[in-house]
């Protein structure tokens, strides 16, 4: 194997030294392992390292751009990427479609059974161009139970192929799963580099105001740094100022929560919440909050009605005033 050809293979990914040292030498020394889990914040080339990675082991560390570009538009025959889905109207919508086609929904997305079935199905059948059959399994941490476990049954069997797992919070995970998997971390990219990105935005009100949470909120990452922009500049501005007060009485509260569960959905809140500990965090450093919006935040990912999470959790909240 020429050893510029897996210089060039990952060319372009930066900031990511380790990661990329640790798939070059799995390629190098040809030891694969059958999973591997692709840690990090989010935006930080996990998907874009796993489309290489799998380039190199397709090509056998030699870099294609036709291969390339069929693994990035996912129409590989020995590729299958999952990622969490909604329930619709008795259809599963993967999470990146659902924008597109307009659904609005109240839960969050998952990775269910049927999908780790379906898994299990294709690493049983036999390559039709590449040496392994190749899973990619995005945003792992949104596994429900019966999935996670049906998952580690995989994980434990011999298989015929590789799975990538990327996850922003590997502590959701099964400590059973993780062990299972090769780690290889993605670092957050450097707060100074980070600011420079931010100023590239154009100047708004809400960028200068909310600096420092929207640094602190996207962990070193330019995906997430777009995503929390975004999000600042389409929630409802009423709704931002009522929840950074914090409720003053039980009728405030539950105002609060009508308006949080009606106009936004539940990937909404959840980036809510997020901003709020920042906010707290940074302004009063109330812990009792900063605490209650964690608990709220769980409620959220187990599918508790949302009007009724955020009641209880802003309630509890006024009664510190």
């Amino acid at each position: 194997m020429v050893e510029n050809q897996l210089t060039n293979l990952f060319k372009g990914i930066e900031n990511q030294s380790i990661a990329v040292n640790l798939l070059e030498e799995s390629i190098k020394q040809n030891r694969i392992a059958p999973a591997y889990l692709f840690s990090g914040p989010q935006g930080l080339g996990q998907k874009e390292c796993a489309i290489r990675f799998l380039e190199g082991l397709v090509l056998e560390g030699s870099e294609n751009k036709e291969v390339r570009s069929r693994l990035v538009k996912l129409n590989h025959p020995d590729l299958l990427w999952v990622e969490p889905t909604y329930l619709n109207e008795g259809k599963l919508i993967k999470k990146s479609h659902a924008k597109d086609i307009g659904i609005k929904t109240k839960t969050l997305p998952k990775i269910r059974l049927e999908q780790v079935k379906e898994i299990k199905s294709f690493l049983s059948k036999k390559p039709f161009e590449s040496r392994l059959g190749m899973i990619v399994i995005e945003d792992v941490e949104y596994i429900n139970e019966s999935a996670a476990n049906a998952l580690l049954k995989t994980l434990e069997e011999p298989i015929n192929g590789i799975l990538i797992l990327i996850s922003s919070r590997k502590e959701k995970l099964l400590n059973t799963i993780k062990s299972r998997c090769q780690e290889i971390p993605f670092k957050s990219i450097n707060k100074s580099i980070l600011k420079d990105y931010l100023m590239s935005y154009e100047s708004t009100s809400l960028i200068t105001k909310y600096q420092e949470e929207i640094l602190l909120l996207s962990k070193g990452s330019p995906d997430l740094l777009k995503e929390n922009i975004l999000f600042l500049e389409n929630c409802p501005i009423e709704i931002l100022e009522e929840v950074q007060k914090r409720p003053s009485n039980y009728l405030e509260a539950l105002s609060s929560a009508k308006k949080i569960s009606e106009k936004l959905d539940t990937e909404e809140q959840v980036m809510l919440i997020n901003f709020l500990q920042e906010h707290f965090w940074l302004t009063k450093n109330c812990s009792f909050t900063i605490k209650r919006l964690e608990k709220l935040r769980t409620h959220l990912l187990r599918s508790i009605q949302p009007r009724i999470a955020w009641e209880m959790a802003l309630i509890e909240i006024s009664e510190l005033n």
